[in-house]
């Protein structure tokens, strides 16, 4: 029976490149025409693949309809937590978790620095978005007509001497975030506090939530805390690889599909 679940399987992949008739699936699979008769026809059954009119096979849209419920019921929040609890007790410093929702960028996870200084920041409550880390993670994945639109729409607060101040120089740091992978915040929001973050990505490559390690420079300071991004990135990736269920790290790297919308 598993070698029948394996052989059905694999049918999917197969289709995934293009429709293929009975006798291109037979002999992907390596079996007789009347066994992969047999699995498509039960696959057909279920809704997960269709044949055509030229009786070639293609995906079904069951199996669309499957996926999308499946990627609308993943709580990043929920599979990124135990990554962040790990991550804080190497480290000992704030740890969070953003995503971008309706125009703002809010924090839906939080664990904090072991520290006696600590961070003012809440969940449910929206970043700086012009300086943050996360911010910058998560408007930097956005299409450069989606970035622009969003740029030229913001308020520039100077809450530091190294606040973003105009739109063209934010638009320059979410290109070069977006080229780099990773993002920073060194006094941008509070003189005293640094931040460095990562992408978290879904299957398709594109950027679903980021996290962040912030401290105070009374703790640690921006070149110590810049030490720590290998770490924060492996992080970011290890939640990429849960949240996808790729389990290889292909979550990790925008496709090339991705990265040019």
């Amino acid at each position: 029976m598993s070698q029948t679940v394996d052989r059905a399987l694999s049918i999917l992949p197969l289709l995934a490149e293009g429709p293929a008739d009975l006798g291109q699936v037979a002999d992907r699979l390596g079996v007789h025409k009347s066994t992969a008769l047999r699995l498509l026809r039960t696959l057909h059954e279920h809704g997960l693949v269709f044949r055509q009119s030229d009786q070639r096979y293609r995906l079904g849209a069951r199996l669309f309809a499957l996926a999308q419920e499946a990627v609308e019921n993943l709580d990043v929040r929920e599979i990124a937590h135990p990554h962040l609890v790990e991550l804080n007790e190497k480290v000992g410093h704030t740890v969070h978790l953003a995503v971008y929702e309706e125009n703002e960028v809010l924090y839906i996870d939080k664990v904090e620095s072991r520290y006696p200084v600590r961070m003012y920041s809440r969940i449910g409550k929206p970043v700086a978005i012009t300086v943050a880390a996360v911010a910058k993670l998560l408007l930097a994945d956005l299409s450069e007509a989606e970035r622009r639109a969003i740029a030229e729409k913001l308020d520039y607060p100077l809450y530091t001497a190294r606040s973003t101040p105009n739109a063209p120089a934010f638009l320059r740091e979410l290109a070069t975030v977006r080229e780099q992978g990773w993002a920073t915040d060194l006094g941008g929001h509070e003189e005293s506090i640094n931040c460095v973050g990562a992408p978290i990505r879904g299957a398709d490559g594109r950027v679903v939530a980021a996290m962040s390690v912030s401290a105070p420079n009374v703790v640690v300071t921006a070149e110590e805390l810049l030490t720590l991004l290998p770490l924060v990135r492996r992080t970011a990736e290890a939640i990429s690889r849960d949240y996808s269920g790729t389990g290889t790290g292909s979550g990790n790297t925008p496709t090339k599909e991705a990265r040019s919308r």
